[in-house]
C-alpha cells in the first residue's frame, strides 16, 4: 500500500509542480526541465500564462519566443524549451538552431551540378555518386557528355552477374582513349570492388578521362574506394509532383496513346497517382504507413502491365481483378500490417473505378473529373497529362494522401525523435564499451545507476519475497494480475541484481564477468540489454525502460489489491499500467465466458462512449487512451485542423464481450475500427475498437487514426 501511496503521490506532485496552462502530457518533461535544469526554469518564467501564450498557440512556436525571455537564454536553451513545451516543432528548432549556429540559410544543400564537377576533378579521381532509390543521374551524365564531349565517347555498363569483365575492359579502353565511363549500381557487386581498386591503382588516363560510379547505401562497401573518390549524393527529389513526373519521364508517348484508347490513358494517370501516394506517404511514418516499404518502380511496371492486358480484352473492366492483384501480389505483397492493407485497399477502390476512368460524355467535350479538383483531359496524349502535372503545388497537400491538416506536427515529433537517437548513436564511446576503463565506465554508467537507485527508494520492490503463483480455477482476471504482478517483481529484482553486479565491478569489489561486460556494452550505447527485453520488451532506451518497469510494477500492486477484494471491475483502470493490457482483455473474455456459460469463440469485443455496454455481464470502464490522426469528442470523429494538437486525450470508455449476435452500442455502419496500440511509434497492438465516425469510413483509415495507451 505504501509502494501504491508513494506511485500517487509522486504523480500529484508532478503535476501540481508545472503551472497548469502546460498540457499534462508535456508534464514530466517539464518536471525533467526543471529537475535538470532548474536556472534555465527560473529564467522561464512559465508561471506567467499570458507570456507564453503566443508560443504556446503558434504554429511557428520556435520563432514565437517571448521577447523578454529569448535575449536571456541561449540558442540551444531555445531547442531544449521547445522540447519540453512544444515537440511537435522540435525538428524545426533543431534545424533553425544548426542554421544560425553554422551562420547558413539552409540545411539543404545546394543542387547537384555533374557540370561543374566534371570541371573542378581531375582524371585520376574517380565521382563516387550515393544514390537513394528513385535517383538515377545516368540520364544527366549523358547529356553532360553530349554537351562537353560527344554522346560516343561516353560509356555506361550497369552492374550486375557477368559484368565485371567488361566493365574492366571497357574501363581500360576508356582511360586510354581520354572517354568517360559511369558504372552504375556498385552496391550489387561489392565483393568484386577490391578488383575495381586494384586496377585504379595501375592506371595512367588521358586528361579528359572520367570515372563515374553510381551506388546505393551498403554498409559492406569498401572503404578505400570510398577515401580515393570524390563522394556526392543523389536523392530523388521528395513530393508527390516529383514523383509522378519521373513516372511520366519513364513512359514514352506511344505507350500512353496506345490504341487512342481514352479510358486506357485516365488509368495510366490513376496507376502513377496510386504509385506515387504509396511512396510519397512513407514520409510519414508511422502515421501514414506503420514502416518502410520498398514501393519501386518494379511495382510500377508490374501495375502498367496489368493495366496495359486488361483493355487488351473487352470493355468490361474487371477493376476487381485489378484490386486483387495490386493488393495480394504487388503493392500488398510488401505490406505486413492489416491497418496500412486497409490504406492500400482504400486508395485502390478510391481510384480504379467506373466513377473515376471511362466517364466521360460521348462528345469528348466534359473533363473527366479526378480527385481533389483536378480533371483529367479527353485526350491520350503525354504532354496534356504533363500538363495537369506541372499544374500541382511543389509542397504536397496532406489531403493528397488523405492525411489530417496537422500531419506535420506528428511528422516533426518522430522526426526530431530519429534525429535525437542519431545523436546518441554519434554520442556513443566506441571503445568504452569494448574494454573495462573503471573512469569511463563510473561516468558513463553513473546516471542510469543513480537513477535506478532512486527509483526504489522508498519502495520494497528489489526486497519482496515473492513465490510463483498457484494455478487458480476461480477468476482468470484474477490469475492474471497475480502473475502479473510475480513477473513484475522478478524483472525487478532481475534488473537489480544485474545493476548491482555492474556497480560492484566499477567500485572494484567484484570481477568483470562476460555478462556484466554484454550488460556495460548495451548500457554505454544507451541500448537497453537483450536479457532485460526477452522478459518484458519495453522502451529502447534504458532510462526509459527502467522508469516505465518500476512504475507499472508498483502500479500493478493496486490491481492486485483491487482484484482480490473484488473491487478491481467497478473502478476505473488505465491500461498502460500493465505489461501485458492484451492478455488482461483476453482474460476478461474468458472470465465473461465463464459468467455466460458460453465459448469465449461466441464472444465479440466493443466498447462504448454512451454509458455503461447493456449486453455486457462483465465490463471495465478504462481511461487514459490517446488518439492520433483526428479529434473525438465522444460522440464521434472530426477532422483535425491544421492547429490542432498532434495527440489529444480521449474521454472514458466502458469495454466489455458481448455475444457475437447482441447489436452494440454502435451500427457497424457509424463506425471505424480503430487499433489501439502501446506507443506512438505503432509496433505493437493491443485491441480493436469500433469508434462511431458517422460514415465515411475511407476517411478515416487514410488519415491515419489510432488510438495508444499513454506513456508511463
Amino acid at each position: 500500500m505504501r509502494a501504491v501511496k508513494m506511485v500517487k503521490d509522486s504523480k500529484r506532485s508532478v503535476y501540481d509542480q508545472i503551472p497548469s496552462w502546460i498540457e499534462q502530457e508535456r508534464a514530466y518533461a517539464v518536471a525533467s526541465l526543471k529537475t535538470s535544469l532548474p536556472c534555465l526554469y527560473q529564467t522561464l518564467g512559465l508561471e506567467d500564462e499570458g507570456l507564453w501564450r503566443t508560443f504556446s498557440q503558434s504554429s511557428v512556436c520556435e520563432q514565437d519566443f517571448p521577447s523578454a525571455i529569448v535575449k536571456r537564454i541561449s540558442l540551444f536553451q531555445q531547442v531544449l524549451v521547445v522540447q519540453a513545451l512544444r515537440p511537435d516543432r522540435l525538428q524545426s528548432a533543431m534545424a533553425l538552431f544548426a542554421c544560425k549556429a553554422l551562420g547558413i540559410k539552409e540545411l539543404s544543400p545546394s543542387p547537384l551540378n555533374l557540370k561543374r564537377l566534371y570541371k573542378e576533378t581531375l582524371e585520376t579521381e574517380p565521382i563516387l555518386i550515393i544514390i537513394s532509390p528513385g535517383a538515377d543521374p545516368s540520364q544527366e551524365l549523358q547529356e553532360l557528355a553530349s554537351v562537353e564531349r560527344d554522346t560516343e565517347c561516353y560509356h555506361q555498363i550497369a552492374m550486375g552477374q557477368g559484368q565485371a569483365d567488361l566493365a574492366i575492359q571497357t574501363l581500360k579502353e576508356c582511360a586510354r582513349n581520354g572517354e568517360w565511363l559511369c558504372l552504375k549500381n556498385l552496391h550489387l557487386v561489392i565483393p568484386w570492388l577490391p578488383v575495381l581498386e586494384k586496377e585504379l591503382n595501375t592506371l595512367q588516363p588521358q586528361p579528359n578521362f572520367r570515372l563515374w560510379l553510381t551506388t546505393e547505401v551498403h554498409p559492406k562497401f569498401t572503404p578505400i574506394l570510398l577515401q580515393s573518390s570524390l563522394k556526392i549524393t543523389c536523392e530523388a527529389p521528395p513530393g508527390l509532383k516529383k514523383n509522378l513526373l519521373r513516372t511520366y519521364e519513364s513512359w514514352t508517348p506511344e505507350q500512353i496513346n496506345k490504341k487512342g484508347n481514352l479510358s486506357r490513358a485516365h488509368s495510366l494517370f490513376c496507376l502513377a497517382w496510386f504509385h506515387a501516394v504509396c511512396q510519397e506517404r512513407r514520409n510519414y511514418i508511422p502515421q501514414g504507413w506503420t514502416k518502410f516499404y520498398e514501393f519501386s518502380l518494379s511495382d510500377l511496371r508490374a501495375g502498367f502491365d496489368i493495366i496495359d492486358r486488361l483493355f487488351e480484352g473487352s470493355k468490361d473492366f474487371q477493376w476487381e481483378f485489378v484490386h486483387g492483384l495490386f493488393e495480394n501480389a504487388i503493392y500488398g505483397g510488401r505490406i505486413d500490417n492489416y491497418f496500412d492493407m486497409k490504406v492500400l485497399r482504400s486508395y485502390l477502390e478510391q481510384l480504379f473505378n467506373s466513377n473515376v476512368i471511362g466517364n466521360f460524355n460521348a462528345r469528348g467535350r466534359k473533363m473527366t473529373s479526378f480527385l481533389h479538383s483536378i480533371s483529367l483531359p479527353n485526350s491520350c496524349s503525354i504532354l496534356d497529362y504533363r500538363h495537369i502535372i506541372e499544374s500541382l503545388p511543389e509542397d504536397d497537400k496532406p489531403d493528397f494522401f488523405g492525411l489530417p491538416a496537422n500531419i506535420a506536427r506528428s511528422s516533426q515529433r518522430m522526426i526530431s525523435s530519429q534525429v535525437i537517437s542519431q545523436l546518441r548513436i554519434l554520442s556513443r564511446s566506441v571503445s568504452a564499451g569494448c574494454k573495462f576503463d573503471r573512469e569511463i565506465w563510473s561516468a558513463e554508467l553513473s546516471p542510469i545507476l543513480s537513477l535506478w537507485k532512486k527509483l526504489n527508494q522508498n519502495s520494497n520492490l528489489i526486497h519482496q519475497k515473492v513465490t510463483p503463483p498457484v494455478e487458480r480455477q476461480g477468476s482468470p482476471i484474477l490469475s492474471f494480475i497475480t502473475l502479473e504482478q510475480f513477473s513484475a517483481i522478478r524483472l525487478v529484482q532481475s534488473v537489480h541484481q544485474s545493476l548491482a553486479s555492474l556497480s560492484k565491478v566499477i567500485r572494484g569489489t567484484s570481477l568483470l564477468s562476460s555478462e556484466v561486460q554484454r550488460l556495460a556494452s548495451a548500457l554505454i550505447n544507451q541500448k537497453c540489454p537483450l536479457t532485460w527485453q526477452s522478459k518484458w520488451e519495453g522502451p529502447e532506451d534504458p532510462l526509459q525502460y527502467i522508469r516505465s518497469l518500476v512504475a507499472r510494477a508498483l502500479a500493478i500492486q493496486n490491481w492486485v489489491e483491487k482484484a482480490e477484494k473484488q473491487k478491481l471491475l467497478s473502478d476505473t483502470l488505465d491500461l498502460s499500467e500493465l505489461f501485458h493490457p492484451d492478455a488482461f482483455l483476453n482474460a476478461l473474455r474468458q472470465e465473461t465466458a465463464r459468467v455466460m456459460s458460453c465459448s469465449v469463440d461466441s464472444l465479440k469485443f466493443t466498447a462504448s462512449w454512451k454509458g455503461r455496454i447493456q449486453e455486457g455481464k462483465l465490463q471495465v470502464k478504462i481511461t487514459g487512451l490517446l488518439l492520433e490522426g483526428c479529434s473525438f469528442d465522444g460522440n464521434r470523429l472530426s477532422e483535425n485542423l491544421h492547429d490542432s494538437p498532434s495527440v489529444s486525450s480521449v474521454l472514458p470508455c466502458y469495454m466489455a464481450w458481448i455475444p457475437q449476435d447482441a447489436y452494440g452500442p454502435y451500427s457497424p455502419e457509424e463506425c471505424i475500427s480503430l487499433p489501439v496500440y502501446t506507443s506512438m511509434e505503432r509496433d505493437r497492438v493491443v485491441t480493436n475498437i469500433d469508434v462511431p465516425c458517422g460514415g465515411n469510413q475511407d476517411q478515416w483509415i487514410q488519415c491515419g487514426a489510432a488510438l495508444f495507451l499513454k506513456n508511463q
